[in-house]
C-alpha cells in the first residue's frame, strides 16, 4: 500500500495494489483460517465497517455467520458457491442485509472485494 500526497495540491491518496499486497490469514468471522486470506483496505475492527479483499484458495469454505451490517462484495476471479447453492462468477455483485446469514465455499479458487457498511 502506498500513501501519495502531491505537495500544495490538498490531494492525499491511498493506492492498493492487489498484486504487490500481503496478504495476512483471514480471521473476520472468529477463528483464522489459513485457506483464506484477507487484505484489509479500511475494514475497521471496532465499527465493522469497511472494505477488504479477499483470496480463498481451491477448496476454502467460510464459517457460516449472521451480518449485523450489509455486506456486498464483487467477485473479481474465480468462483464461489453460496450456502444455498448459488454459485457466483466472476463480475457478480452481491448484497447481504443484515440480519442474513450464509456461508460460501469454492472448489476453483476465488478473489473478491467486499464492502461492510450500515445500510442507509
Amino acid at each position: 500500500m502506498t500513501t501519495t500526497t502531491k505537495e500544495g495540491s490538498g490531494i492525499s491518496r491511498k493506492i492498493t495494489n492487489l498484486n504487490s499486497s500481503v496478504f495476512t490469514p483471514y480471521d473476520l468471522e472468529g477463528p483464522i483460517q489459513k485457506d483464506i486470506h484477507l487484505l484489509n483496505i479500511s475494514y475497521d475492527r471496532t465499527s465493522g465497517t469497511g472494505w477488504y479483499v479477499m483470496r480463498m484458495d481451491p477448496g476454502a469454505t467460510t464459517v457460516a455467520h449472521e451480518h449485523q451490517k450489509l455486506e456486498e462484495f464483487l467477485i473479481l476471479e474465480g468462483e464461489l458457491i453460496e450456502s444455498d447453492g448459488t454459485v457466483l462468477t466472476t463480475g457478480d455483485f452481491v448484497s447481504y442485509p443484515p440480519g442474513t446469514s450464509h456461508n460460501s465455499r469454492t472448489h476453483t479458487g476465488c478473489l473478491l472485494i467486499g464492502l461492510d457498511r450500515t445500510p442507509e
